[in-house]
């Protein structure tokens, strides 16, 4: 389907949690924020009914993210639900790898097809200090087990404040090519501000060329992460919640000030 400014949009990136177990400090404060219900969260089903219908409207590319993914239980069995979608021909997921060691293999195994793993920093205590409570250690270990259980390409997200000269952003970007994984850099985000820029090494933030809805873990289509616009797929559907979302995106993002960033799934 395309959108009144004539854009494809065939890409639904699906928030499974607003849960996670890192505070980054450009995403969430330190003692973290009011979590939604358990019972607001959809379920997988409800998750795999929106996906089908997005296929059917011609969606072809899907990512998990939060939150953090990998604090849901049971996500293979999702993964495994959606990649059994006839359709569905790219799904990937967005982690920040702390929990990704010893999932890698079941989720591949489940149908993952790729993973782009968060990582701002290679010094332990640079990035304990910017995620809190977070182990670098483990986000290595966890790039290396994407890596050997052919989750690739493995891809890196690093958020920068200025510049990719920045001396943590130049180490992960070393560290990345040490493992063949491609780097990129995201500068850091404000939501009720509007504040972003494009992705460099990558499409993100490129409004002209925006292909993409959200679908928040409490089961709201979002057709902008810079607007406040949402649609419910439990109250009007999948299939019309999407019709909806696209038909109403905007020709370019301008501020979101009703969700945090781990609320809408980045």
């Amino acid at each position: 389907m395309r959108d009144s400014f004539d854009r494809e949009i065939t890409y639904l990136r699906v928030s499974v949690t607003d849960r996670c177990n890192l505070r980054c400090r450009y995403c969430m404060p330190a003692e973290g924020l009011r979590m939604l219900r358990h019972e607001d969260i959809l379920s997988y089903e409800e998750i795999a009914d929106a996906v089908s219908e997005a296929v059917a409207m011609g969606f072809r590319k899907f990512r998990l993210t939060g939150g953090e993914p990998l604090v849901r239980r049971g996500l293979p069995d999702l993964v495994a639900m959606l990649s059994r979608i006839d359709g569905v021909e790219d799904l990937a997921m967005t982690t920040n790898g702390t929990l990704l060691a010893d999932r890698a293999a079941a989720l591949k195994g489940a149908g993952l097809g790729r993973v782009n793993v968060s990582l701002d920093a290679m010094d332990a205590i640079r990035y304990k200090a910017i995620t809190r409570r977070g182990n670098v250690a483990d986000v290595v270990a966890g790039i290396d087990a994407a890596i050997a259980a052919g989750l690739t390409p493995v891809k890196i997200n690093c958020v920068i404040a200025e510049s990719p000269d920045e001396p943590d952003a130049r180490a992960v970007a070393a560290f990345g090519a040490e493992r063949g994984c491609q780097v990129r850099f995201i500068h850091e985000m404000d939501l009720p501000t509007g504040k972003f820029s494009i992705v460099q090494g990558g499409n993100g933030g490129n409004c002209p060329a925006c292909d993409r809805l959200r679908l928040t873990s409490d089961g709201f289509i979002r057709p902008c992460l810079f607007s406040n616009l949402k649609y419910s797929v439990r109250e009007l559907g999948p299939r019309q919640a999407i019709r909806q979302a696209i038909a109403a995106k905007p020709e370019a993002g301008r501020a979101c000030d009703d969700r945090t960033m781990n609320g809408i799934g980045g």
